[in-house]
C-alpha cells in the first residue's frame, strides 16, 4: 500500500486520526502572511550581517548602481518635460521601479531597504554594532556605486541625447533636491523609506519573480510621484549633475534656466541634502517600519 492510501474506515488501526500532510513553505504556492514575513525578515536582516565585509560591499556597489540605473530610465522618460503633471510623474515612477527590482530580484544590498535589520535587532539576534556595521558598509558601497554610474552615463553621452533633455531634467531635479530646506528634506526622507521598505517587506511575501516585481512596483511609483527623497538615487541625481555642469557640452547651459538651476548645485548642497534624507530614510524604514512590524509581531517571541 502506498504511504499516501489509507485503509477503510473498519480497518484503521486504533489511535488518533493521522495529520493531514502538510506542504512545507518550499512547496506552498500563495504568499506568506505577515507573521511569516516579519520573521523571515528577521532571518535575512541577521543573515546580512554576517556577510563578510568585501563580499556586502560588492554587493551594495551593485545596489548603488542599479539604482542609478533606474534614475537614468526615469530621466530619459522626463526629458523635455518642463513641469511635469502627476501622470507623467507616476510614470517617471513607474520605471524608476527598475532600480530595486534589480535589487531585490537580481541581488544587490541597498541601505534603505536595510533598514528592516532593526527587526533582528529589535529580537536580540544581531548588535548594536553588527548592524551599524553593515549600514556603514552598504552605505559607503551603495554611495560608489551610484556615483560611478552617473559618471558612466555622463561618459556614455546618454543625457545629451534628443539635444541635452534629459541632461536639462538631470539638472532641474538636482537643483530642486538640494533646494530643499533640511526639515522638508529629513520628512520627506522618512515617508520615502517607509514605501520602500514596504516594498520590500511585500517582496519578502512573495512566491516568484513577477509577484516581487507587481509588488515592488506601486510602492516605488507613489514615493517618487509624490516626490519623496530616497538617499541613494540623491547619491545619483545630485553627482549627475555636477558632472553634467563640467563635462557636458556649453551648449546645456543656454538655457538660462538650466545655467541658473546648475549653478545652484554645489557639494556643500548635495552633503546638507545627503545627511537629512538619510536621517530621515532611517526613521522612516527603521522605525517606522521595521520597528513597528516588530512590535506587532515579534516582541512576544523573544
Amino acid at each position: 500500500m502506498r504511504p499516501d492510501e489509507r485503509l477503510p474506515s473498519h480497518k484503521q488501526p486504533p489511535g488518533p486520526p493521522a495529520e493531514p500532510v502538510r506542504l512545507t513553505e518550499a512547496g506552498r504556492v500563495d504568499a506568506l502572511l505577515p507573521p511569516e514575513i516579519a520573521r523571515k525578515a528577521e532571518e535575512i536582516g541577521a543573515a546580512k550581517t554576517r556577510l563578510d565585509a568585501v563580499t556586502l560591499f560588492a554587493l551594495a556597489v551593485l545596489g548603488g548602481a542599479f539604482i542609478g540605473l533606474g534614475g537614468m530610465f526615469a530621466t530619459s522618460v522626463l526629458a523635455g518635460v518642463s513641469g511635469p503633471s502627476g501622470p507623467v510623474r507616476a510614470l517617471g515612477g513607474l520605471v524608476f521601479a527598475l532600480g530595486l527590482v534589480l535589487v531585490v530580484v537580481g541581488g544587490a544590498e541597498l541601505f534603505t531597504g536595510n533598514n528592516l535589520m532593526v527587526m533582528a535587532w529589535a529580537s536580540g539576534k544581531v548588535r548594536l554594532a553588527e548592524m551599524l556595521r553593515a549600514w556603514g558598509i552598504v552605505y559607503c558601497g551603495n554611495l560608489v556605486g551610484a556615483v560611478g554610474t552617473a559618471l558612466l552615463v555622463v561618459l556614455a553621452g546618454q543625457p545629451m541625447l534628443a539635444g541635452g533633455a534629459a541632461a536639462e531634467a538631470a539638472v532641474r531635479i538636482a537643483a530642486a533636491k538640494t533646494a530643499l530646506p533640511v526639515g522638508q528634506a529629513f520628512f520627506l526622507g522618512i515617508l520615502c523609506n517607509v514605501l520602500v521598505c514596504l516594498a520590500v517587506w511585500l517582496s519578502y511575501g512573495a512566491r516568484g519573480t513577477a509577484d516581487k516585481i507587481l509588488a515592488i512596483l506601486l510602492p516605488v511609483s507613489a514615493f517618487v510621484t509624490a516626490g519623496f527623497e530616497h538617499s541613494v538615487a540623491n547619491m545619483y541625481f545630485i553627482p549627475l549633475a555636477m558632472m553634467l555642469r563640467e563635462l557636458a557640452p556649453a551648449t546645456l547651459l543656454e538655457d538660462p534656466a538650466v545655467a541658473a538651476a546648475a549653478a545652484q548645485i554645489g557639494f556643500a548642497g548635495f552633503l546638507r541634502n545627503l545627511a537629512a534624507v538619510t536621517a530621515g530614510n532611517i526613521v522612516g524604514g527603521g522605525g517606522l517600519v521595521g520597528a513597528v512590524y516588530w512590535f506587532v509581531y515579534l516582541r512576544r517571541s523573544r
